[in-house]
Formats: structure tokens, C-alpha cells, sequence
């Protein structure tokens, strides 16, 4: 068995079939149950089947995020995080590829979690386990969540990959920095509620909206050649990017689709309007 380098940031379900005998390799499941108005893409009916074959669950819903943080899936410290993936018997070396059952939604953010801490051979699987069970692969019903033997993965954290409140509150009016929001418009503009309870309509000065739906086609994610101009109309190449969503979720697709059109100075806020939204001082316009 050789040893591999994931060849982009996406990865095609046809190039991981071919290298499913790599030495290096670790699959993993990072799937998140979507939040209202986007919806679970379709599996075969009543199949419990939803995983591929020698994945892992990477839950970072519950699991292997900030246990006492009050927002949702918060991105844990480095020690937390480089303790949860060596259970998963990831090591410095191995290719990582992430996938999720809607298609490209949750992967996303499991992909950014590693580059935030230093580990670059990580991809995300196009189209996810939809693709996978449509390209007539196997699918099945449970994984574990843990590896027999751990790895010697070790956190770099990238600083930066990551802001809060206070690195957005700055830079509002530094036209150096642009602010990309994955939210529907309803709910940029204010004009629908926000789906979960007790947060403002609207959206912070300054910042762009550009639907996640935007960058994606059905279940997969644009090609580059579609999703450049789709970039260059928000932001110019030589801006900061900043993204924001509901939780941090799919602030993440926007993440990787800026990636996959070349920029490469990203951050992703992570308590986006689950914090900026709550009740207080923090500038809301609609």
C-alpha cells in the first residue's frame, strides 16, 4: 500500500474509490442534521445505511467541540481538539477525507477544523454519501467513533483560521477585510425569523450576503471555474475574508468554495449569529 496526498481541497467520489488501499488514509463522517430551510438530501428509503465503509464518526456537534461554551459546536482548544482526532487514530501523516449524508453541508467545517490546527492533506468528499450511494457504492449502517489503536496527530493551531465578536467589531469598516454572510436573504435583511429562538433579524454593517446555496449545485459543489466569478463579484482578491452564518456551519461551505476560487486569507467567525444576533450592543442593521 502506498501513501497519499489528497489532490485538493475536494475530492470526487471516484478518486477515493481508487485510493480506498492507501496506507495513509482516514475517512471521516462529520455529518450534522441541517437546520431549517435546507433539508436532508434523499438516501434510499427507510436504509439506516448512511456511512461509507471504514469511516469514523467525527462529531463535532457534541463531541469534539467546546463542552462549555454556550453556542453552538464552538471550535474546542488545540490540546481538546489534537486529544479527541488521536482516538480516531489519525496521525501526522495521514490523508484525511470528510464526507456527510447531505451531500457538501457539515463536511465543510470538519475540513476547516483541521486546517485551523496545522493540517493541510484534508479534502472534502463532493457530493458526500448521497454521491457515494449514487455512484452505485456501498453504504452502511453504523461506524465507530473511535480507532483501535491512537494516533500521534498533533495540534499546530493556525491562528487567525478562527475569530470571535471582537476581531468582527473592528474590522466593520476596514475596507481591507470583507464580510461574506451565508444566510438566506429572508433573514440577512431581517424579513425572516431566525430559526433559532430569542435572536435580532438582520445582519452586521457592512457585510455581504451570499446564500451558501449559491456556490453549490444539488448535492455537490461548484466547479472552480464556476465558483470564481461567484467570489469576485463579493470580494476582491486581495481583501481578508470574513464568514458568518447561523452557527459557524455553513459560514464553512462559503470557506471552501473561497478556497477552491484561490483566495487564501480566510476566517471563519465562529459564533456568528447565534452570538452577534442575541440581545445587546453589538451593531445590527437590516
Amino acid at each position: 500500500m502506498s501513501k497519499i496526498k489528497v489532490p485538493s481541497a475536494l475530492v470526487s467520489v471516484e478518486w477515493l474509490r481508487d485510493h480506498l488501499d492507501s496506507e495513509n488514509l482516514v475517512i471521516l463522517d462529520a455529518s450534522v442534521p441541517p437546520i431549517a430551510p435546507f433539508t436532508r438530501q434523499t438516501l434510499p428509503a427507510g436504509s439506516t445505511a448512511r456511512h461509507i465503509p471504514g469511516s469514523l464518526r467525527f462529531d463535532y456537534d457534541r463531541k469534539i467541540c467546546d463542552q462549555n461554551a454556550s453556542l453552538p459546536h464552538m471550535m474546542p482548544d488545540a490540546e481538546s481538539f489534537g486529544e479527541q482526532v488521536r482516538r480516531l487514530g489519525i496521525n501526522a501523516g495521514s490523508a484525511i477525507v470528510i464526507y456527510d449524508d447531505t451531500g457538501v453541508y457539515a463536511s465543510p467545517r470538519a475540513w476547516w477544523m483541521f486546517r485551523a490546527m496545522g493540517h493541510d492533506n484534508v479534502a472534502v468528499l463532493n457530493g458526500g454519501a448521497v454521491a457515494w450511494q449514487l455512484a452505485d457504492l456501498e453504504l452502511v449502517d453504523t461506524i465507530p467513533d473511535q480507532a483501535p489503536v491512537e494516533g500521534d496527530f498533533q495540534s499546530h493551531e493556525q491562528f487567525g483560521s478562527f475569530c470571535d465578536a471582537l476581531k468582527i467589531y473592528q474590522i466593520l469598516n476596514d475596507d481591507s477585510c470583507a464580510i461574506l454572510d451565508a444566510r438566506s436573504e429572508g433573514r440577512f435583511h431581517g424579513r425572516d425569523p431566525e430559526p433559532r429562538p430569542n435572536l435580532r433579524g438582520g445582519h452586521m454593517p457592512g457585510a455581504s450576503c451570499l446564500p451558501f446555496q449559491q456556490v453549490l449545485d444539488d448535492i455537490y459543489m461548484k466547479p472552480v471555474e464556476a465558483l470564481k466569478p461567484i467570489m469576485e463579484a463579493t470580494a476582491a482578491p486581495d481583501q481578508k475574508l470574513f464568514f458568518t452564518c447561523g452557527s459557524g456551519l455553513s459560514a464553512c461551505i462559503l470557506t471552501l468554495a473561497a478556497y477552491q476560487a484561490g483566495y487564501r486569507d480566510l476566517s471563519v467567525y465562529d459564533g456568528s449569529w447565534c452570538e452577534w444576533g442575541q440581545p445587546g450592543k453589538l451593531p445590527v442593521v437590516c
